[in-house]
């Protein structure tokens, strides 16, 4: 395999590695799912994805804190009420980059 190719996917790997992680556990899987399926405008309180989650507040919250630093999950604020969704310019939108040199190498390989 082409060594440039090789270093890219490393690079690649190494741009969405907080993503991967935060993508990467069933109970964030199921708040990205719950985000998914439920208002992007305002967005979702947490107590509206504990009733679908059956999560604890507490574990909804530090969920989110990972989501939100991975740039997965945005917040916005009305006063004191904060509402989640998927963030317009989330991350996700990068593991494109890193399936697309996958691919590259994989078709190198036939």
């Amino acid at each position: 395999m082409d060594q440039e190719i090789t270093d890219r996917i490393s690079v690649e790997f190494k741009n969405n590695q907080k993503v991967l992680t935060a993508i990467g556990n069933e109970t964030r899987q199921a708040i990205l799912i719950t985000l998914l399926r439920g208002p992007q405008n305002p967005g979702m309180r947490v107590g509206e994805i504990r009733l679908k989650t059956y999560l604890s507040r507490p574990a909804i919250s530090h969920h989110l804190k990972i989501l939100k630093e991975a740039q997965i999950v945005s917040v916005h604020k009305e006063g004191t009420i904060n509402y989640y969704r998927l963030d317009s310019k989330s991350k996700l939108k990068s593991l494109k980059d890193l399936v697309h040199v996958i691919e590259k190498a994989l078709s190198q390989c036939e």
